[in-house]
């Protein structure tokens, strides 16, 4: 696996990380503990060495299962983790005062069985608590030790600005894939300037762009993908045009979808390590295929063309989440 460092860090990692989130949560019933840590594990054993978790996920039972998974190998990996939650759930609302964000990574060490938090996230941004604080708060832990990198995650270009200016941001954890792209008009600019590493979370939209899932798929109960409009029934159907195009590509290259929609991500910058999760092994060796399917210049502009031709349906997000994407 090839390594990539984020932004102008020093922080190196597997050219794809893994998302461990939907080994726990969001995505129907948890995986059971020794299959997922067997996952974890298998997923190192192949060459990666970015895994991302959060005290949310669960809450808490994903980065036990991450701090398991990782403690024989733990010097050779990079875990990174988020606060941000009041009591780590998210239906209760934001909470990023210093005070809990120190009682978060205490907690956080202890599940995650490690002296130090590699990339500490602030899952969502406060508009109740200055970011300078926030940044500072996380400041004070790199100084102590317990943690080594400040990350933001749907945060703007703004809010970026003025954490960075406190404490060096190593990397930004957002939503961007092909039916996404919005950060392409200011966040990846900004991300370049600054130099900021950039972690797209659902580099496959949610699963969608594997091809995986059409108009008639149902989704288990506490699937987070029920309550999406992105994937109510009309929706999806008319988005199906995407996936359409990117099996053209994958029939080209000899790839599948899901290798040329994370191969694309590579492509946009050298400083971009999308983490898309898995619960099954072989979507996992499907997805480090990514990593040694190779397009060119002619691809590119062949996918742009066909995806700007592609108007997307539906909000990535309901509308009480949406209200917690920081712009």
């Amino acid at each position: 696996m090839q390594k990539r460092t984020l932004g102008k860090s020093n922080l190196e990692v597997s050219a794809l990380g893994f998302g461990c989130m939907g080994l726990s949560f969001g995505y129907g019933p948890a995986t059971e503990k020794e299959q997922a840590i067997s996952l974890i594990r298998a997923a190192f054993d192949r060459g990666i060495t970015f895994f991302d978790t959060a005290e949310a996920y669960g809450p808490f039972v994903n980065e036990e299962v991450v701090g398991e998974a990782l403690a024989p190998f733990r010097n050779q990996v990079t875990i990174a983790t988020k606060f941000g939650f009041e009591g780590g759930k998210p239906q209760a609302g934001l909470n990023s005062q210093p005070a809990h964000i120190r009682e978060v990574v205490e907690a956080s060490l202890k599940r995650l069985k490690s002296d130090s938090i590699d990339l500490f996230y602030q899952h969502r941004v406060d508009p109740a608590v200055p970011i300078e604080d926030v940044a500072g708060a996380v400041k004070d832990l790199i100084k102590e030790g317990k943690v080594k990198h400040f990350g933001l995650s749907e945060a703007g270009a703004k809010t970026i600005r003025r954490a960075h200016g406190v404490q060096p941001v190593t990397a930004l954890q957002s939503e961007y894939s092909l039916w996404w792209r919005e950060p392409e008009e200011e966040i990846l600019p900004t991300l370049e300037e600054l130099g900021i590493g950039f972690v797209p979370f659902s580099p496959l939209g949610k699963g969608f762009l594997t091809g995986a899932i059409d108009r008639n798929t149902t989704f288990a109960d506490g699937d987070f993908r029920k309550v999406v409009p992105r994937f109510e029934e009309e929706n999806l159907k008319a988005n199906q045009k995407i996936v359409e195009v990117l099996g053209d590509i994958a029939e080209q290259k000899h790839a599948t979808r899901a290798q040329i929609a994370l191969a694309w991500l590579l492509a946009q910058r050298p400083w971009i390590v999308p983490i898309p999760g898995t619960t099954k092994l072989h979507r996992l060796e499907e997805n480090l295929g990514a990593a040694d399917v190779q397009l060119t210049s002619a691809d590119l502009r062949q996918i742009a063309d066909a995806v700007s031709k592609i108007e997307i349906h539906g909000a990535r997000y309901p509308e009480r989440l949406q209200q917690m994407v920081d712009r």
